[in-house]
């Protein structure tokens, strides 16, 4: 008999068998999509128009305590991102005359979104490549809410405390 050999048991015929692991909880965490996380977090965005000052920026995002508003001109468009960054780099170029300038001066236009449906690790990857923090979220061309790697963080540790408590559960009964 190969060493490896284990004869059949009562054991072997019990239906309630239990896995530390599964094809379901080894694939949740590449399977959760950009819609989980809108759906843990407040429904709430936050937008700037174009014409409006760095000054009053920066009143809104302390105010609301973000990293960053989404810029819509007057008919509603989704026209840019103005992020914390933004306005530090135009503060250590211009000391002393950034907060008269505006939105439009300072914001990026040339926006990198997502849908909902798009998993956390693809737009965790975009977002770290790109190099940026915070990304808005269209479903049929229509903005639906941003998300931010604070976000994703949060939402994938609010996940493994929840695997870890399960885990001691089936651990201490």
């Amino acid at each position: 008999m190969p060493a490896s050999y284990k004869p059949h048991t009562r054991d072997d015929d019990d239906p309630h068998k239990t896995h530390s692991q599964s094809v379901e909880t080894n694939l949740s965490a590449a399977e959760a999509t950009v819609r989980h996380v809108l759906d843990s977090k407040s429904g709430d965005l936050f937008w700037i128009q174009p014409q409006e000052t760095i000054g009053r920026a920066v009143e809104v995002l302390r105010d609301q305590r973000i990293g960053a508003l989404l810029v819509k001109d007057a008919q509603g468009e989704l026209v840019g991102i103005l992020s914390e960054r933004d306005i530090v780099r135009r503060l250590a170029d211009t000391p002393g005359r950034t907060l008269p300038q505006t939105v439009a001066e300072l914001m990026t236009s040339e926006l990198e979104t997502c849908t909902p449906d798009e998993t956390l690790v693809r737009t965790l990857r975009r977002m770290t490549d790109g190099r940026f923090r915070h990304m808005p979220v269209l479903e049929d061309g229509q903005l639906i809410g941003m998300i931010s790697i604070g976000d994703v963080v949060n939402y994938r540790l609010t996940a493994l405390e929840y695997e870890a408590l399960k885990l001691k559960q089936l651990i201490v009964g």
